[in-house]
């Protein structure tokens, strides 16, 4: 009856996601449709694409249970990092000037946003090629953990795990496209939001609740600089480890601003409401999912034993299912369901955005030249691309399992520093300052990769500074956050020294900014107001006029005219 049960979890999940696949193929005939869902998509879809993309079974499987164990309740800090950097400021920021200028530029991917903004074509290439070797690996990631928890759960073999989740996540992205994940993207994110908090009470109850848990936890000790035992480091404000904490909660924060998989969301926005409730629900979110993840996992010493060199028994990727096994069948069913939500909403975006850019960035301009590509034969090599970016990170992650290779694992912790350290600032600088040139960007490109594959290639050399700063730095985490701030910080510089000359094609491009749009009085201040109250008109002699035109900065989307006999 148990087992019955978790199965039939999986079945029904299986269904809706194939169901809704078939649903959008429809929707998915264009280039447009299939890779911004025709730029129709509504903020709730938005919302939840974005968070669920953001959060993968990495978060709730490695990273709750690594930095769980590494930091103590104080890792529950990167989750309302990840909450207020990662989405609220992430919306404020490029929500609404991404949306206007990408649909200004007709641009579809962030390497083509990269050749129009900039004016480069080799950018453009650039670019793609960057996305496609390092979201390879980080494609791959997604797998981990799931070996434990189905094994623990249906005592599955890894591999039948790992070509389930690929087949089923290939279906429903090559059948629907961007709309089909969007779609699928809000299902799994409600299971992943109930699921989470499910999860907590039932793990608390285990050590007889909140106040029990926190006081076990506390009587941990861990040792300081000075070889003393130091208790209550777990349960302290900011835990045994600050610097390293930071590292954490920049590099899982920030980077979301320039990892292409994320920012291709607010290419879809529809409409100014989009944006507004988007930025509500998707904080929201990540405030209940990744805060909760981590939250949970700041409890695992109380479940894992440590080993002699301090990590827990089993390894990182344990501590989460260990919490986990004892629970019903009932839960358990959420728990897998939950993290297979989690994988393939991250697994479809990532394919998505990767077949993208390989079609329209770099074979269509590389190899068709003057004679591109028809939209329907873009349209089916992008299906063949998703594809076969799910096969390879398939057998890359059943080859890492059965057979641990340092050089892979280590090149899955250096993508998401390389991806944001090359292109967070270009990207970002690119929306509001007019001025930047595109040795910036290559610059950028250059440091970004630049210090995560130094800091690769020390990890898997086990090469030792003997310096505490370049240790500190040496570490693939802290080497992604220097390669985003080194970019914010040294873009401005150059553009000081050496500004963009075309300044007149610049001033086209920002133009779509100045567009006058129709507001309601609740965005703009109805200058006239005060003059018609002092010289009012009697009701028959009153007429409808315009509202007060405000600049599309503050919009980005217009409504229609009001209807005639509307007040203002």
């Amino acid at each position: 009856m148990d087992m019955f049960i978790k199965i039939l979890f999986l079945v029904v999940f299986f269904v809706i996601m194939i169901g809704v696949g078939i649903y959008c193929r429809k929707q998915a005939t264009n280039v447009n449709g299939f890779v911004l869902g025709n730029r129709s998509v509504g903020p709730w879809l938005t919302a939840f694409a974005f968070g669920t993309s953001y959060f993968s079974a990495v978060i709730f499987v490695g990273y709750a249970g690594q930095f769980g164990w590494r930091f103590g309740l104080a890792s529950t800090w990167i989750g309302l990092g990840n909450a207020f950097i990662g989405s609220l400021l992430a919306w404020n920021i490029l929500g609404r000037r991404t949306r206007v200028m990408t649909q200004h530029l007709d641009s579809a991917t962030m390497p083509d946003f990269f050749a129009k903004r900039y004016n480069s074509q080799a950018l453009k290439i650039a670019a793609s090629t960057i996305i496609f070797i390092f979201l390879i690996p980080y494609t791959a990631s997604l797998y981990n953990g799931l070996s434990r928890l189905f094994g623990m759960a249906f005592g599955i073999p890894y591999a039948y795990c790992v070509i389930a989740m690929a087949v089923l996540t290939g279906v429903y992205v090559v059948l629907g496209g961007y709309m089909a994940t969007a779609i699928n993207d809000f299902i799994q994110g409600i299971i992943m939001l109930v699921g989470i908090v499910a999860v907590i009470i039932a793990v608390l109850q285990v050590h007889g609740g909140l106040s029990e848990s926190i006081a076990q936890l506390s009587a941990e000790a861990t040792k300081t600089s000075a070889g003393t035992e130091f208790f209550g480091a777990y349960t302290s404000f900011f835990g045994p480890d600050i610097l390293g904490l930071i590292g954490v909660v920049i590099l899982t924060s920030l980077g979301t601003w320039g990892l292409p998989q994320m920012v291709q969301k607010f290419y879809a926005i529809k409409s100014e409401k989009s944006i507004s409730t988007g930025t509500i629900v998707s904080t929201i979110f990540a405030i209940v999912v990744a805060g909760g993840c981590y939250f949970l996992g700041g409890f695992g010493r109380l479940f894992g034993t440590p080993g002699a060199d301090g990590k827990p028994q089993g390894g990182y990727d344990n501590v989460i299912p260990t919490m986990l096994e004892n629970l019903s069948p009932v839960l358990i069913g959420i728990v897998v369901v939950l993290v297979l939500s989690a994988s393939m909403s991250t697994l479809s975006s990532l394919v998505l955005t990767s077949s993208s850019v390989l079609t329209i960035d770099f074979i269509d301009p590389v190899f068709c030249g003057k004679k591109p590509m028809t939209e329907k034969k873009k349209v089916l090599l992008m299906r063949i691309f998703i594809v076969f970016f799910i096969a390879v990170s398939a057998v890359i992650a059943i080859i890492q399992a059965s057979s641990p290779v340092l050089f892979i694992s280590q090149m899955m912790g250096v993508s998401w520093g390389a991806l944001a350290g090359a292109f967070l600032a270009p990207f970002m600088y690119g929306l509001y300052m007019k001025r930047v040139p595109k040795i910036a960007v290559w610059i950028n490109f250059v440091i970004g990769l630049g210090i995560s594959i130094a800091s690769f290639i020390c990890n898997l050399t086990g090469v030792s500074f003997g310096n505490p700063v370049l240790e500190y730095f040496k570490s693939p985490i802290n080497a992604g956050m220097l390669a985003m701030i080194a970019g914010i910080v040294i873009t401005p510089l150059i553009t000081l020294i050496a500004p963009a000359k075309d300044t007149e094609r610049t001033e086209q491009i920002f133009s779509c900014y100045n567009k006058k749009v129709t507001v309601s009085s609740k965005k703009s201040i109805n200058e006239d107001a005060d003059e018609e109250i002092a010289s009012p008109v009697p009701a028959a002699d009153k007429t409808p006029s315009a509202k007060k035109p405000a600049a599309a900065k503050k919009s980005g989307t217009a409504k229609k005219p009001a209807k005639k006999g509307n007040k203002k």
